[in-house]
């Protein structure tokens, strides 16, 4: 299977590179940095930026899954969410995107805010809120065009080892979503890519 993957160099996208390669997948990676990633005959590396429509156009064609797993350590204030869906869209409008788009946000985007605990209604509050705004408002933007999307909501993200863990397609007064490893995350997008059973839902992610 052919896939791309947009923000790749670390966290959740990087090891979605991984576990795609030694799946047996071919996959094209968009992000500033190549440095983290590694050299593997079924890997195609794109240095650019996912706000750049120009740049979004030279990975997209021949996919058969998109991955945008983006992220910022700029937690303040930061429009890089926006300024990506804008971009996706600006790519796509003169060359509709037939593959599935897995885009991954965070549990407490939209909706699901108000079915967060109150520990983290308040981390997020305090630390998070501009950019889970952000987040909520490219889930907004993506979600009233014609791409196939998905919005991945995961609970806390820990550098644990893949493990077992429960994906939640519904928003229920009595769910509890709390940590979750980027492994696992990493693991339900590529099986989402290659089996897109929730396309127009928003799944949360949990252990």
């Amino acid at each position: 299977m052919h896939l791309t993957i947009i923000g790749a160099s670390s966290g959740v996208g990087l090891l979605a590179v991984q576990q795609a390669l030694a799946q047996g997948h071919h996959v094209t990676t968009l992000s500033r940095t190549v440095a983290t990633l590694p050299e593997h005959p079924h890997l195609t590396t794109v240095t650019g930026s996912a706000t750049s429509a120009a740049d979004l156009r030279r990975v997209l064609p021949g996919a058969e899954a998109v991955l945008i797993t983006v992220g910022t350590a700029k937690k303040n204030s930061t429009p890089l969410f926006t300024d990506t869906a804008r971009a996706l869209l600006a790519a796509t409008a003169d060359t509709p995107l037939a593959a599935p788009v897995l885009v991954l946000t965070g549990f407490g985007a939209g909706a699901s805010a108000r079915y967060l605990s109150w520990w983290m209604r308040l981390a997020i509050r305090w630390f998070m809120q501009p950019e889970y705004d952000n987040k909520t408002q490219l889930e907004e933007l993506l979600a009233a065009s014609s791409l196939r999307w998905e919005f991945v909501r995961p609970g806390m993200l820990t550098d644990g080892p893949l493990a077992p863990y429960h994906v939640l397609p519904e928003l229920t007064p009595d769910m509890r979503v709390g940590r979750i490893s980027r492994a696992s995350v990493a693991d339900f997008l590529l099986r989402q890519a290659q089996q897109p059973t929730l396309l127009h839902h928003y799944p949360a992610l949990t252990r």
